[in-house]
């Protein structure tokens, strides 16, 4: 089944629905003919933002409520066909200072949601979103889905956990989950009020208020990303086909091409015609869990999916630069 068919008046819950993804995901859905409720606990550093849904608000339900939450969690997951997980703290600086908050989102949420799940809404089909961060500092390139998981910091081992939890309660309860393993993922929507939530917001951000990036080391760092709408149809391909071919498996996400953060942070500066870079020693507290060079192979889920990124990069990096120039105040 195509996603153009899968999910007409088909119930879907998103968790983290109003923040970056979930909300991207979510207006997708709505355009497909869903019946789409968003779910998000809107804390103040995790991205969830009302203005990410400005547009269509009318046609989604929104619940103001925290994955942490079993009787919100059992309540929303009743009569569901869909659950998109993703939900969860994504800073991997977060996770080293605040490890035991770390733990409760990441972890012991997932395996409360599951059970949420289980008791009161077996047959619904999840599909989880998990992290390239799983894999640490890679032993080669591009990194697939047989490569060890090594995580060097907490956030990771956390995502490891709930992904885990994912397949097992898929093997020991039959419910259909999947697990797409994100890599760098940006566009309109994302947070930029802080830099902890990855690097490549905070750039788009500096590089539009005119400022000057600050680039870790020599900036010959080299990453994959990928733009929101190819994530988005991603976990549209994976729900669709959860039932099916997609049920149990792990999917990397992989960007259509690796590029150096020095080249990276050349083009927004270009795009946007203003900003500027400078290369400056490694923070103490970053360095330990930096990963080094990564980039992913998609193959997989290419092969068994048909999914593959079609926005190229200075495509996607121009579209999102415009998208701030616009709107940045709603999300400083």
């Amino acid at each position: 089944m195509s996603p153009e068919t899968s999910y007409r008046g088909r119930r879907v819950l998103v968790t983290g629905g109003l923040g970056f993804i979930g909300s991207n995901l979510g207006r997708r859905l709505v355009e497909l003919g869903a019946e789409v409720t968003l779910m998000d606990s809107m804390i103040k550093d995790y991205g969830g933002n009302a203005f990410n849904i400005a547009d269509y608000k009318d046609k989604v339900r929104v619940n103001i409520a925290d994955v942490r939450d079993r009787s919100a969690m059992d309540h929303l997951v009743q009569g569901q066909d869909m659950l998109f997980n993703l939900a969860g703290q994504v800073s991997h600086i977060d996770s080293m200072r605040d490890p035991v908050t770390d733990l409760d989102i990441n972890c012991r949420s997932q395996l409360s949601i599951l059970e949420s799940c289980r008791h009161n809404n077996p047959q619904v089909a999840i599909v989880f979103a998990a992290s390239r961060q799983q894999y640490g500092r890679p032993l080669y390139l591009p990194v697939d889905e047989k490569h060890p998981v090594r995580p060097v910091d907490v956030n990771g081992i956390n995502k490891t956990a709930g992904e885990s939890y994912h397949l097992v309660y898929g093997e020991a309860y039959g419910l259909r989950a999947v697990s797409l393993r994100l890599t760098n993922t940006f566009g309109p929507g994302q947070l930029v009020r802080h830099n902890r939530q990855g690097f490549i917001g905070w750039f788009v951000r500096t590089i539009v208020e005119g400022g000057t990036i600050d680039l870790y080391g020599d900036g010959s760092q080299v990453r994959d990303l990928n733009f929101v709408d190819d994530v988005v149809e991603a976990f549209l391909l994976a729900g669709a086909r959860a039932t099916g071919p997609a049920r149990g498996k792990v999917y990397n996400l992989a960007g259509p091409e690796p590029v150096s953060l020095k080249a990276l942070v050349s083009m927004l500066v270009e795009i946007a015609g203003k900003g500027s870079v400078r290369c400056v020693p490694w923070p103490e507290d970053k360095k330990p869990i930096d990963i080094g060079d990564y980039y992913g192979s998609h193959a997989l889920i290419t092969e068994e999916l048909g999914w593959e990124p079609r926005v190229a990069l200075r495509d996607g990096l121009e579209r999102t630069v415009r998208y701030y120039e616009r709107h940045l105040q709603h999300y400083l």
